[in-house]
């Protein structure tokens, strides 16, 4: 009898649990209305609106949806994203607008400022967003690098079809049948393939099976699968909850299938990677080896803002009519047949 790869399922909880070398994951999915002239919401934030429940979320933001300028040190943050825009901007004077499935790498290292915002755009339909933001730990010896970030665009993210186009796979890290992701950041945890991060997009359309190869690491490596989206799915031959954590055994072939008789398609996402091995210390956003460390990061932040905040707004957005770019330094680059809009000289 065929051994199970599974070794727990559990219910998915919000943040979503992660192994390492991962540290957080949040699904965002929020049904935003049109935006009105200055691509606000209807409706004000709290502060602090993360209700679940709701249709959408201001998160921190007040008027425009998203999280203001905040710090962060000792880690990467992969954003990865499938509907919807984020204008990003911090205190490297680095800024962008990006979605669309877009992914952005962001490796904080000894220090940076951010700001997250989800300008509503449309004033004439809704603005659906769903994207993923997953922290990825950094080693001790990488925990105090120069912050930096990478843009890799929706038209150059790399993608694994089956041969009955039943099974689409985001390849976002690592790699899958011969489909290798772009390359991450310089000093990340999974720039040396023999770490073998992973993070991967799965839809399963109606009738699909696939058999997801064993991690090359073997049952070392942590994979783990969340169930996001859909109603039905199995896996290794058992049926698996909607909004449910699945532990795998890497080291072992992993058969996912959702029947001909579902009503839609499924959608999972895979995190996979060798742990680090490392005491982690975390304290909001800041994650070192040590609680003296993260003291050292509260002081250094009191003390030096990170190199301060230059930008007008602390909730920055950019104007409507400006499309997806990025601009790092004095350099701006635009996605594949992408070009400048009107607006680009006067506010950058």
């Amino acid at each position: 009898m065929k051994k199970s790869a599974i070794r727990q399922i559990r219910s998915l909880s919000m943040p979503f649990s992660t192994p390492e070398p991962f540290l957080f994951c949040v699904y965002h999915k929020d049904e935003y209305p049109a935006g009105n002239e200055k691509m606000e919401a209807p409706r004000r934030g709290t502060g602090s609106d993360f209700n679940p429940k709701a249709k959408y979320r201001m998160y921190h933001g007040d008027k425009i949806p998203g999280f203001p300028q905040h710090p962060h040190r000792g880690f990467e943050t992969i954003t990865a994203t499938i509907e919807g825009i984020i204008d990003h901007t911090d205190s490297l004077k680095c800024g962008g607008r990006y979605g669309q499935g877009d992914l952005q790498w962001m490796t904080a290292g000894k220090g940076i400022v951010h700001g997250e915002m989800f300008p509503l755009v449309n004033m004439d339909r809704p603005n659906p967003t769903r994207f993923f933001q997953i922290w990825i730990n950094l080693p001790k010896k990488n925990k105090m690098v120069d912050p930096d970030y990478i843009m890799h665009w929706a038209e150059e993210v790399k993608k694994f079809e089956t041969k009955d186009k039943k099974t689409k796979v985001t390849v976002w890290a690592g790699e899958l049948e011969g489909v290798a992701a772009l390359e991450p950041p310089k000093n990340s945890w999974a720039k040396d393939p023999k770490n073998d991060v992973a993070v991967w997009h799965i839809t399963l359309n109606p009738g699909a099976k696939y058999t997801i190869p064993p991690a090359k690491g073997g049952k070392d490596i942590n994979r783990t699968f969340y169930f996001i989206e859909g109603k039905q799915l199995e896996i290794e031959s058992q049926e698996i909850e909607p909004k449910s954590r699945i532990d795998v055994n890497a080291g072992l072939p992993v058969e996912i299938k959702v029947s001909d008789k579902a009503q839609r398609s499924s959608e999972l996402l895979m995190l996979q990677g060798k742990p680090i091995g490392e005491p982690v210390a975390q304290h909001g956003p800041f994650v070192m080896n040590t609680q003296q460390e993260i003291m050292q990061a509260f002081t250094d932040y009191q003390r030096t803002r990170f190199g301060g905040w230059p930008w007008p707004e602390d909730a920055m957005v950019f104007s409507r009519d400006k499309g997806r770019f990025s601009k790092k330094g004095k350099k701006v680059e635009y996605p594949p047949g992408g070009k400048p809009q009107k607006s680009e000289k006067k506010e950058l």
